[in-house]
């Protein structure tokens, strides 16, 4: 096929790509019709697959808008895939032009067009890492460039950890990233989970091993461990659309339907 003029030297468009099937759930532009093949054999099985994505998003939206009208003012976005759609900077610099954000992903396709998006915005910045090495993420130059650990910082794990198999330790790794940061920190994480879905849910997680990064999927009490050590806000733990809805409605009659979990919690 023909190479646009946004995607970067080097990536493979003939692989689907996890980061740009999310993109393409959510709206985006930056997908290939391989993605969107992949996107349709999942939408097979779990129909309210988009629903999730978006549900996802939108919860993005307010738990940043939250975040800097709360203080905060820098941005530790991990598992951050391709920053298009109203992703972190744009919400957070749209309220406070000063605001910074580093994006971390893993997947060099999500940070090889991170870079052709973020090219030119000084206070936004991507870099290659794994959540898994927590040390390697707190040490990169991009990081330390931009944000400073000294004072109140947001770490994002939305729609990240069901990435990471529990023998890499996510827990692990949420509470180094912890111990790190100021207290007047934050850490919001957004997860997928099998409860209250039906059974077809699984079939999806197996075609995401068809991508380099297969859904682990946990329950919701298996989820709230990675608060470990943090202060829960209100309302908890929480299905997608609950968490501080900007209008009762938006909610919808079954928002177990986002089949995820959300939640902010903050370091005292």
């Amino acid at each position: 096929m023909t190479r646009p003029s946004w995607a970067p030297e080097g990536i493979d468009l003939d692989r689907p790509s996890a980061s740009r099937v999310y993109d393409y759930f959510v709206g985006g532009m930056h997908n290939f019709e391989i993605d969107r093949m992949l996107a349709r054999q999942i939408e097979e099985f779990t129909p309210n697959v988009a629903e999730t994505m978006r549900a996802n998003r939108d919860l993005l939206r307010r738990c940043v808008r939250f975040l800097v009208e709360a203080g905060i003012d820098q941005f530790l976005d991990i598992g951050s895939g391709i920053p298009t759609v109203g992703n972190v900077h744009e919400v957070a610099q749209a309220v406070n032009p000063s605001a910074r954000v580093v994006y971390v992903d893993i997947d060099p396709v999500a940070v090889a067009h991170s870079r052709a998006i973020l090219e030119g915005n000084p206070a936004a910045a991507v870099v290659q890492a794994d959540i898994g090495d927590p040390d390697a993420i707190l040490a990169d130059p991009e990081v330390a460039r931009l944000l400073d650990f000294e004072q109140p910082v947001a770490v994002l794990a939305l729609g990240v950890l069901h990435f990471v198999p529990d023998a890499a330790d996510p827990a692990g790794c949420i509470a180094r990233l912890r111990d790190a940061i100021a207290p007047g920190s934050y850490l919001a994480i957004t997860h997928a989970t099998a409860d209250g879905q039906p059974d077809e849910v699984l079939e999806a997680q197996k075609l995401s091993g068809r991508t380099s990064t297969e859904i682990v999927l946990r329950t919701k009490p298996e989820i709230a461990e990675f608060f470990q050590g943090w202060t829960m806000l209100e309302p908890g733990l929480v299905q997608l659309p609950l968490w501080r809805p900007d209008n009762p409605a938006d909610v919808g009659d079954h928002p177990e339907r986002s089949g995820a979990y959300g939640g902010i919690a903050r370091k005292d």
